[in-house]
């Protein structure tokens, strides 16, 4: 049986996939603070599934179970991480439904946050970060040998992308596959040019489970690997308390 929170499951299966063989994971956003449950329609859970249906066609004849992670609380709250924490559940409930198939992560905004603080669990493959929150000091040494693609607006004024670049970079020193590809004239709603960030995350999917070539957009982008020397300093990265405003993510 799936675990619980009360009688809320953290895993969603969107619809029946017989015997899986690999599994994407669909994160939306939140808030920096806020110990509230998710409201019934929630504005950042809406736009994340209009992705859902480009992920679905890209993975069409490869048996993919795509689900969403259901968050108790709308915040991430400090150090309760409690994105992070529920992401953590809906991988073993995945693992109780399916086995240990292999998973991609892909998450906005804060959604993007937990998923890559859950991407060092053995069913993770690679994380797609959309908008990524990644504030200064985020852990990257879990990430070793995992592909992260961190997709972001050059026009987002509510996560840095300045931040995805620098944590990209911090990941491949600590020995990821880490590619950080700039969306030019997007806001963090990621609104503008939605179609073009449809397609390049459902390509980027499609990748990571080996179904398709990575699109040139991101294959281009990810770095030469590093000298061991930089890797192990890497490692040793820790992390730090929130300093960004209550806002959403």
């Amino acid at each position: 049986m799936p675990f619980r929170d009360g009688n809320r499951s953290a895993l969603e299966p969107r619809g029946p996939v017989e015997k899986p063989r690999a599994a994407v994971l669909l994160l939306h956003g939140g808030r920096e603070h806020g110990t509230a449950a998710p409201p019934p329609w929630d504005p950042p859970g809406a736009r994340l599934r209009l992705f859902e249906g480009a992920i679905r066609r890209s993975t069409s004849e490869g048996g993919v179970l795509i689900g969403r992670v259901r968050y108790r609380f709308r915040g991430w709250n400090g150090e309760r991480e409690d994105a992070a924490q529920d992401a953590r559940r809906a991988l073993r409930e995945l693992e109780l439904l399916a086995g240990e198939v292999p998973t991609i992560l892909v998450g906005h905004s804060m959604g993007a946050r937990a998923a890559l603080r859950a991407a060092g669990d053995p069913l993770v493959r690679g994380v797609i970060g959309l908008a990524p929150w990644c504030p200064a000091g985020e852990p990257v040494a879990h990430l070793r040998g995992r592909r992260v693609v961190l997709l972001h607006g050059d026009k987002d004024r509510t996560t840095d992308p300045r931040s995805s670049l620098d944590f990209a970079a911090r990941a491949a020193a600590a020995g990821a596959e880490a590619a950080h590809v700039p969306m030019h004239g997007s806001g963090h709603a990621m609104l503008g040019r939605a179609a073009a960030w449809h397609d390049l995350t459902a390509r980027a999917v499609a990748a990571l489970l080996g179904l398709a070539d990575l699109p040139p957009e991101i294959a281009g982008r990810f770095p030469p690997p590093v000298r061991r020397g930089d890797e192990d300093r890497a490692a040793l990265d820790g992390t730090h308390g929130l300093t960004c405003a209550d806002r959403s993510r």
